[in-house]
């Protein structure tokens, strides 16, 4: 298998685009990536979308969006996993590029989820969970995951308050981005004063929807061009699954399919989470944060929490996480997210992250989540001097 690099990365702002279809965002995002890559076609193109059918009343994307930017005839195929939909298609595109089957990829994430109501859009979500026994009695996942979080708080005895630190890291370092949906900071008593959505989970527990797409250029490491830009490799990409609903998993506290892709992924790039500068984990909800904390070894069990009330999650701690603001605070379009995380990866590794720049990174990883655990998709990146 070859290496494989990343020269061009793309994105757009994380907003309500009432002014912008599915196609225009995805092309816009795609368009950025090719300019910054300094090129102009490429031999494959891979989307990641969950909602593009009940939302959009368009599937096809792959040919659409292909056409679009001007690839027409180019190989093109949607890729879904859920809210894990960005970085399966990354995994797909790398998986083409390294076997040799493709030269070069474009991997698009886009989702426009708010031309909808939101109960028409509450209700696309819950799709991602198990239709029969979680979302035919209700459920919807600010439900699963209080849930979870109501259990986390029962077993290991943290006060709700405790999660706060998380969600306060993530608007912080949205400040800095540009490209983030909520760019405002937080303080405690806004997080502890905030409205319950569902109890414990507040609304600065949870993560924002919005409309948006990103993209990126993947290459075989030995067919770098110079661009300006330092070289970005993938050096690991590993995927794993649970029960898509959290009943039927053997501990529900638990991320396993977290931890096996993790594990994965540290031993293909031959390193241990001591060695990561930096993570961009999932946070759809703040206990998700301390749960992909845990799965991926830089935490102990029901402990997650402590890395944010000692400050270690932020940008000069021992394991920055959110550091271009997460899903919390960037926003999550949730096909997109996946691969909005590997854009804020390498903006990291290229050192352009501006105020909320992790010193001297030079490794990162990704993990993006499909539904409430049942797909993981993990990535490490590393610049190379």
């Amino acid at each position: 298998m070859r290496e494989v690099a990343i020269i061009g990365i793309g994105q757009t702002t994380i907003d309500e685009h009432w002014d912008k279809s599915l196609r225009v965002l995805a092309g816009d995002a795609a368009l950025a990536a090719l300019s910054d890559a300094q090129r102009e076609q490429v031999d494959g193109l891979f989307i990641g979308n969950m909602l593009s059918g009940p939302l959009n009343r368009q599937e096809n994307l792959g040919a659409m969006i292909a056409d679009w930017v001007g690839l027409r005839g180019a190989e093109a195929v949607k890729i879904e996993a859920a809210c894990g939909s960005g970085g399966a298609a990354l995994r797909a595109g790398l998986i083409a590029v390294s076997s040799g089957a493709m030269d070069s990829a474009l991997v698009v994430g886009v989702e426009k989820m708010t031309d909808t109501p939101p109960a028409q859009t509450t209700a696309a979500l819950a799709t991602a969970a198990d239709a029969d026994w979680e979302a035919a009695q209700g459920l919807t996942f600010v439900a699963i995951n209080a849930l979870v979080m109501r259990r986390y708080l029962h077993e290991y005895g943290w006060k709700h308050t405790d999660f706060a630190p998380f969600s306060i890291n993530a608007h912080a370092n949205a400040v800095y981005n540009p490209h983030a949906r909520l760019q405002d900071p937080i303080s405690e008593a806004d997080y502890n004063r905030a409205r319950m959505v569902a109890e414990p989970i507040n609304l600065l527990d949870a993560s924002p929807i919005g409309d948006g797409s990103a993209a990126l250029i993947l290459v075989p490491a030995e067919d770098l061009r110079p661009n300006g830009h330092p070289v970005i490799k993938i050096v690991a990409s590993a995927s794993a699954t649970d029960s898509i609903a959290v009943h039927d998993r053997h501990d529900p506290l638990w991320l396993s399919a977290a931890a096996e892709s993790a594990k994965k992924a540290y031993a293909q790039a031959g390193i241990g989470p001591a060695e990561i500068d930096f993570f961009e984990l999932h946070d759809a909800f703040s206990i998700m944060a301390a749960l992909s904390l845990e799965a991926s070894g830089f935490a102990e069990r029901g402990q997650g929490p402590r890395l944010g009330l000692e400050g270690q999650v932020r940008p000069e701690g021992r394991v920055p996480i959110a550091t271009r603001g997460g899903l919390k605070a960037r926003g999550h379009p949730v096909g997109a997210t996946g691969v909005y995380q590997i854009v804020e990866v390498v903006e990291q590794l290229r050192g352009v992250a501006g105020g909320s720049q992790v010193p001297g990174a030079k490794i990162g990883m990704a993990q993006n989540i499909g539904g409430s655990g049942a797909t993981v998709i993990t990535h490490i990146l590393k610049a190379e001097a």
